[in-house]
């Protein structure tokens, strides 16, 4: 299996993006995928940054792949989609059906968000051009055999193996809301939250992680005791999410599991004080996502 750095989520300073792409340039990552995901409003990288540091990623041997927005909301939103899906150089990674269209005819990767469920959805996506998909991070193991018992041909399989789950986008944004303020006027508050703004149930357990218009988990989803099961059922590629500290960590410690170097346990073990919060793989395993239902970590 290949391992995979997903686009990072969150809104970091200029010179940090820069400088953390820098290290994952020597890290011993096969795939790495770039791009604004989650807000438009995040300006620190245009497209020709994320173009340039592509070119570095890709001279030092890794497979770029640029991501595109999993929520479009205006004119200047989709002139940028366009300028992604017409660049030329790189494999586009499509987060909506709108990105789909644009790159039909081309060779893709079907996004998480695209929400492919049934074999029905994957052939048509297959059909106008994907050449791997994410899977959904809310399907169980189970569900990703029935399904890959349909996969057409050539199509590579990849999960969201660790990090905070994208749960949900929203046209409002939580992250500006709770500072009262409002969207067109945010301040750039998520510069404030590396990792997301926690949010607590009433009891105050950490239920959700606030990331701008992005819902995310605030438990950490971590499937690295899973990958012998993932290569039985026929995934292609495991993705880790870029979190602001000990990311290298966590790519090493994947790849140490994926050489057969590291057992399932020991990873687990070594990965719970690198994690912004508790670990959990309930939706693998069926169960509410919430849930930590392998290994305890």
């Amino acid at each position: 299996m290949k391992l995979a750095l997903g686009p990072v989520l969150y809104y970091w300073q200029r010179d940090a993006l820069f400088e953390f792409y820098e290290r994952i340039a020597a890290a011993r990552v096969d795939i790495v995928y770039l791009g604004e995901t989650v807000c438009s409003k995040r300006h620190n990288f245009r497209l020709e940054d994320w173009l340039e540091v592509a070119k570095n990623l890709a001279a030092s041997g890794k497979q770029v792949v640029l991501s595109t927005q999993a929520l479009i909301e205006s004119e200047s939103d989709l002139k940028t989609l366009r300028r992604l899906a017409e660049n030329g150089s790189y494999t586009v990674e499509a987060n909506d059906m709108g990105a789909v269209r644009l790159l039909s005819g081309k060779s893709f990767v079907a996004g998480s968000h695209i929400n492919t469920y049934n074999p029905q959805t994957l052939a048509l996506l297959a059909e106008l051009g994907a050449q791997r998909w994410v899977i959904p991070v809310e399907m169980s193991s189970r569900m990703l055999a029935d399904l890959l018992a349909c996969k057409p041909p050539g199509m590579e399989t990849e999960v969201f193996a660790y990090g905070r789950l994208p749960l949900a986008f929203s046209a409002r944004c939580f992250t500006a809301r709770h500072y009262n303020l409002p969207k067109d006027d945010c301040q750039f508050r998520c510069l404030d939250h590396a990792v997301g703004l926690t949010l607590k149930t009433r009891e105050g357990q950490p239920f959700l992680a606030l990331n701008g218009i992005q819902t995310q988990s605030s438990s950490v989803y971590n499937l690295v005791a899973e990958l012998e099961s993932m290569e039985q059922l026929g995934v292609d590629v495991v993705r880790v999410s870029p979190q602001p500290f000990h990311t290298e960590k966590i790519l090493a410690l994947f790849r140490q599991r994926l050489d057969d170097n590291l057992s399932g346990p020991e990873a687990a073990q070594q990965m719970a004080h690198l994690m912004p919060d508790q670990a959990c793989d309930g939706y693998w395993h069926g169960r509410p996502g919430i849930e930590q239902a392998g290994i305890s970590i």
